[in-house]
């Protein structure tokens, strides 16, 4: 008998072993995301107080509108402009990159080139 991985379930220990070293403090909060087969979700927190500071996902109604036309790579990489837009408004410029588990490939790359590209400094 084939037994089949749970792929979810490889990621969420790949998240756990992660969470160990990655904390977001008030001087350098955690940009975290999560991602699903339509939509990405990116936020930034401060683990100490236990506060999202910053959050930005495609289910938002004004960028669900700028970004229905998109692929999903390009969609990553708004949401990733857009955070990182906001984080700076909010004086926020360095952060940690927790990339929930998910390979630093595709949609979870261009998220932080995204990011990277309006200012924020990982």
């Amino acid at each position: 008998m084939i037994n089949k991985i749970n792929k979810n379930s490889e990621r969420t220990k790949r998240h756990v072993r992660l969470r160990h070293d990655l904390i977001g403090t008030p001087e350098r909060p955690r940009l975290n995301v999560y991602r699903s087969l339509k939509h990405i979700e990116a936020q930034i927190i401060d683990d100490v107080n236990q506060k999202t500071l910053v959050a930005c996902s495609t289910k938002q109604p004004d960028i669900k509108a700028k970004v229905k036309d998109m692929t999903n790579k390009e969609q990553a990489k708004f949401v990733g402009e857009q955070i990182g837009k906001l984080a700076l408004s909010k004086k926020i410029s360095t952060v940690v990159f927790d990339r929930g588990g998910y390979l630093y490939t595709g949609r979870i790359k261009e998220l932080a080139d995204g990011a990277r590209a309006a200012g924020l400094k990982f």
